[in-house]
């Protein structure tokens, strides 16, 4: 009893009870049967008088001391290993949390299922006892003995059974606790790395009708459990609809858990995704939840769905339609409560028409569709989107932040970004980078720096193309208008610079290349420009 009391596993503690009550030299078996759920129906010995296949008993752990030599009495998988509730003398002790005590076993006992093995075991005496802790009854502990059970011991009998209850409860606590805190464990982990990888930005930004349009779908579908499939262009920002959804939904406080589907190794795919047990496969050191268990009470997040293969979407679609996982070398079902919000760069309803993407799990997954736009297609979030990113980055790098002006806003709303969001977020972190304390420079693939002041100025006759005199007599202007804008002022906030989207030295060697004063229009009379008049900025 001791020794059971410091046992922390339900296994340990079942082991040391058959153990010690078969230290008896009497006893032919000693059993316990713990109440479970109905498993093996089909094939289970007494399914015929079984009158109900939810829960039976489940054979938990086997001793004793058996007359025929190379009998394994400590097998689990044998006829006796399950009991319906109420059926047969296991069952009644089960099912009515009432003791039995048959003190003149003989083999021809109508009750007996095995006669022959009562007989050559010469078992006199069967005692049961239910398993009970806080009025719910955990299983019974039945004994064979060859000799006969007085009302003492019999008794002793029950403290043990009580003893026993206790320590299979207190070992159940134990294994939960410790499941949960390995769980929690793990969910710290996934996140820290999860916050680790962000750069801070979880908002949904700018004022375009096209991102109203997907905050207000956003808005609508948060409260609800249906699944919603994000659809849209690489770097579009699906991610945070799906991190929108779910903190504006009643699962907000639970983990919001990724997945890359086109990152996961087929051969790897069941273990990423529903777990594994120790051993089950080489290099399973330790049970594993899989990510669906870490959603559990959440959100699942599938991203890149499309990437996923046929025969992983079968499994995918079974779990999601059952909301049950079973763990790669386990048989045990483990009900799941997760919500589903998958995203793609595809598009999926194609990709079904063709067959290359289950229609069955497209329908499953589209029950209320949203499309991202690209940023091209909102190019008015384009600045506030931009000058967030500058203070982020700033921020990032310990800096204050650059100045961000309209020029820039310019500069940055002509481009197309193919990349989306994400290119603009990485254009600016390197502009930051590279202003180093001074101004902004955006140097964006096919754009010029003065490309915003060509627009603004007329037209060139021969579109084709423009020689070198001609070149520079439009760079010379293109600056002059500047100056003319700025009224003189070459460097600092509203100068020149700063309108023409240029370097400072830049700037300054351009106006002495080409003869210009820092007074709108008027030549140089020789006077190249001065380092004075440089540090006016």
């Amino acid at each position: 009893m001791l020794a059971i009391a410091q046992s922390r596993s339900v296994e340990s503690v079942l082991q040391q009870v058959v153990a010690g009550v078969a230290e008896c030299s009497n006893v032919a078996l000693v059993r316990i049967w713990l109440i479970g759920k109905g498993d093996i129906c089909a094939v289970c010995r007494f399914s015929v008088e079984c009158p109900s296949r939810e829960r039976c008993l489940h054979l938990a752990a086997s001793a004793g001391h058996p007359r025929s030599p190379g009998v394994d009495i400590s097998r689990l998988d044998g006829a006796f290993r399950r009991f319906p509730l109420g059926v047969r003398k296991i069952g009644q002790i089960a099912k009515t949390g009432q003791p039995l005590l048959i003190s003149d076993v003989t083999p021809e006992q109508p009750w007996v299922a095995e006669s022959g093995w009562i007989a050559a075991e010469g078992v006199q005496t069967f005692a049961g006892h239910p398993l009970v802790f806080r009025g719910e009854i955990l299983g019974v502990l039945g004994v064979f003995d060859r000799g006969q059970f007085d009302d003492e011991d019999f008794a002793w009998l029950r403290t043990f059974a009580d003893h026993a209850a206790v320590a299979i409860a207190n070992a159940r606590a134990f294994e939960e606790i410790e499941a949960l805190k390995r769980r929690l464990e793990q969910e710290n982990d996934y996140l820290r790395e999860e916050v680790t990888a962000a750069l801070g930005s979880r908002e949904l930004l700018g004022e375009s009708a096209a991102l109203r349009k997907v905050l207000h779908q956003v808005d609508l579908v948060a409260p609800t459990d249906a699944a919603v499939l994000v659809q849209g262009e690489s770097g579009t920002g699906k991610e945070l609809v799906a991190r929108a959804i779910h903190q504006r939904s009643s699962r907000g406080e639970r983990p919001l858990i990724k997945v890359n589907c086109g990152a996961i190794p087929e051969n790897l795919f069941e273990s990423e995704f529903f777990g594994h047990a120790r051993g089950a496969f080489t290099g399973a050191l330790k049970d594993k939840p899989g990510r669906f268990e870490l959603a559990d009470g959440g959100t699942l997040f599938l991203d890149e769905i499309g990437e996923l293969p046929l025969a992983m979407q079968a499994k995918l679609l079974r779990v999601l339609q059952e909301q049950e996982v079973e763990r790669v070398g386990e048989t045990r079902l483990r009900k799941i409560n997760v919500r589903i919000v998958a995203a793609s760069n595809r598009n999926l309803q194609a990709e079904a028409e063709a067959g290359r993407f289950r229609q069955d799990l497209y329908y499953r997954l589209s029950v209320f569709p949203i499309e991202l736009p690209p940023l091209r297609a909102r190019r008015e979030d384009i600045a506030p989107l931009a000058a967030h990113f500058v203070r982020l980055a700033a921020r990032k790098m310990n800096r204050p932040p650059p100045r961000f002006t309209k020029a820039h806003a310019e500069q940055l709303a002509a481009h197309d970004w193919p990349g989306n969001v994400r290119e603009l977020q990485n254009a600016v972190e390197r502009a930051v980078i590279l202003a180093r304390g001074g101004p902004l420079t955006f140097e964006l693939p096919g754009a010029n720096r003065l490309e915003i002041s060509e627009r603004r100025s007329p037209a060139i006759e021969n579109p084709s193309f423009i020689t070198r005199a001609a070149w520079k007599q439009h760079e010379r202007e293109s600056i002059k208008m500047a100056l003319q804008q700025s009224r003189g002022k070459v460097f600092g906030a509203g100068g020149a610079e700063e309108l023409l989207g240029m370097k400072p030295t830049t700037l300054a060697s351009r106006l002495k290349a080409l003869g210009l004063s820092k007074t709108a229009g008027l030549p140089l009379t020789g006077q190249p420009v001065t380092l004075a008049q440089h540090s006016n900025r």
